[in-house]
């Protein structure tokens, strides 16, 4: 793996501070020469035609000079290009009708290039804990986001107008400025709170965003593979974070408190963190250790073979996940798995099971209910049959509340009841497993992530951090089963009849996989949870035989659910077949 493989020219990162007023903070900006230099090597690397826009701003040694480029647009911005060319002021040799189409290309293609860089505006502002003052600093923020928005159409319409001499016939207000904006500050950490590496406590930390929607982008990488090895390594003092490539996200994981350190080039993958996650505040992670930490872009040169796609390690009574630079991991699964790989030792170590599944309150006829774990690996069909239950006839008065949606933890209470926490206030789905216009239902609240490709995803926040947090009764524990047909012999749903079999189905993990990860056809992931179960086995294995055996002994019903969503052609049928034999199921408990 070679570090050039990673795109480094992809992420635009503005200055929040700044009240945009005027074109020249545009063109004269540093940012705005980057991308400049950035488009014009695309374009040299495609062997475009519009390179020969260029040929009146190069020396007498054949390079481009960026600078001579960018007088000649600050003076289209005021000027005709035939008033330009006619001046003479620089060396075009080419008529009006002969320069004008390659330009007008050049700044369309500029102007795209431009839309499909991810875009953030960074604002350092002091936090405070006023809610009226945090809300005057966020519209401050906006405030300039809409301004510098604005800017960018005008001059590009400025522009247009100066190469043909005509207006729009139709003004499409598209994005144009940043999709997420950052408040971030430098905090003071009590030294109870402080690991041995202080470069982590110079880096920004995020307090607050504001999403443009609708958000879409589009990382180097679709699908996740592999496992991240547990190291017994020390690591903290052997790298450094630079505070200007740097940013800290602070978040809740169900009841665990996570600090992810992102590279600048990542911060799309960061921004997923929002919407899947509840935002830790200052007044939380500056006064206590944090329970786990990633660090997302780190050198290469600091990981070993095995460990490219990243590993755990344990240091000072902190789990710390760390993934390398790399185009591979550019995909907002490695993040999320790595989050909840952490969460899920943690929950080891404290004898609680953890469980890859989704956990709901589904409601029937206004009169009975169940809480129903649903467990299975992606691609299973846990959130799909869920969100199945809405295209059933509304006669049936079927409604659920998601609890969990994709990770939680299962543990028993001092009623010796089955109880279940959540980590995520969000979902990260596939776009093809979602009902028809589902996920454009909530565009404005989503991020979209590679919507045009295989294994397209959004993440959408659906839950309070509230309801997930809190320990709920369970009810119904299923197996979700995507490879099998349904039949006589394999009945939509199944309940075992001893816990042995229950057992042996749940821990062998099986599935059909889609290509949401690296495996392609039937598998098998011990308890379908390759998020820390697999790393420490033997210790689950023994609290799981415990929490199974605690289900029998206390009436929780263990079973089977056919979705029947890796056989091809069941993509929609296969979990509504298998959400209406989940609300009869219920609506014939006692």
């Amino acid at each position: 793996m070679k570090a050039e493989d990673t795109n480094l020219e992809r992420t635009a990162i503005i200055k929040g501070d700044l009240k945009f007023t005027n074109y020249g903070q545009i063109i004269r900006s540093n940012l705005f020469k980057k991308l400049i230099k950035t488009f014009v090597k695309e374009l040299e690397v495609k062997k475009s035609h519009l390179i020969e826009t260029l040929e009146p701003f190069k020396n007498g040694k054949g390079g481009f000079e960026e600078s001579k480029f960018i007088d000649f647009i600050y003076l289209l911005n005021i000027n005709t290009l035939e008033e330009i060319i006619a001046s003479g002021y620089f060396n075009i040799k080419s008529d009006y009708k002969e320069y004008s189409p390659l330009i007008l290309g050049f700044l369309e293609g500029f102007y795209n290039y431009w839309r499909n860089i991810q875009r953030f505006m960074i604002k350092t502002d002091a936090y405070s804990n006023d809610e009226n003052i945090k809300r005057s600093k966020a519209h401050s923020l906006a405030s300039n986001n809409d301004a510098f928005k604005k800017m960018v159409l005008d001059l590009y319409r400025n522009v247009h107008f100066s190469i043909t001499g005509k207006s729009f016939n139709i003004y499409r207000q598209l994005p144009s400025g940043a999709q997420v904006a950052f408040l971030t500050d430098k905090f003071n950490f009590s030294q109870e709170s402080k690991s041995k590496n202080e470069s982590l406590y110079q880096v920004p930390y995020v307090w607050e965003a504001i999403f443009e929607p609708p958000v879409i982008f589009y990382t180097q990488s679709s699908k996740r593979d592999g496992v991240f090895p547990v190291k017994d390594k020390r690591i903290l003092q052997k790298f450094y974070l630079d505070c200007d490539e740097w940013f800290a996200v602070p978040i809740k994981v169900g009841r665990l408190l996570s600090i992810v350190y992102v590279q600048k080039e990542y911060l799309a993958l960061g921004a997923g963190l929002f919407n899947l996650f509840e935002l830790a505040s200052p007044e939380e992670f500056t006064k206590k250790k944090p329970d786990s930490v990633v660090f997302f872009g780190l050198d290469q040169s600091f990981f070993e073979e095995d460990e490219m796609l990243g590993f755990v390690a344990r240091e000072d009574g902190v789990y710390y996940g760390l993934i390398p630079n790399h185009s591979e991991i550019d995909y907002f699964g490695y993040m999320k798995k790595m989050v909840l790989t952490l969460h899920n030792i943690i929950q080891i170590e404290k004898e609680a099971l953890p469980v890859h599944g989704a956990f709901a309150k589904i409601r029937v006829g206004g009169k009975k209910s169940a809480n129903v774990m649903l467990i299975g690996d992606s691609g299973a069909g846990k959130s799909e049959t869920l969100e199945a239950i809405n295209k059933l006839p509304k006669e049936l008065a079927c409604d659920f509340d998601i609890l969990i949606d994709d990770m939680g933890s299962l543990h028993i209470n001092e009623d010796g009841k089955l109880m279940a926490v959540g980590t995520e206030i969000g979902a990260f789905v596939r776009l093809d497993d979602l009902q028809p216009g589902y996920a454009y239902s909530t565009m404005d609240r989503s991020i979209f992530m590679n919507p045009n490709i295989v294994n397209a995803r959004v993440i959408v926040p659906q839950m309070s951090y509230e309801e997930i947090a809190k320990s709920t009764r369970v009810d119904v524990v299923f197996y979700i089963n995507n490879y099998e047909e349904i039949s006589d012999a394999f009945p939509s749903i199944e309940l075992f009849d001893d816990l042995d079999t229950a057992y042996s189905v749940f821990s062998e993990g099986k599935r059909m996989a889609k290509g949401t990860t690296g495996e392609v056809g039937m598998t098998t992931t011990y308890f379908a949870n390759p998020f820390g179960a697999v790393q420490l086995k033997d210790q689950h294995e023994k609290i799981a035989k415990q929490t199974f055996k605690k289900m029998e002994e206390t009436g929780v019903k263990i079973g089977m659910i056919r979705t029947q969503l890796g056989i091809p052609g069941f993509e929609q049928d296969g979990p509504f077949l298998a959400a209406q034999a989940l609300i009869k199921f219920i609506d014939e408990l006692n």
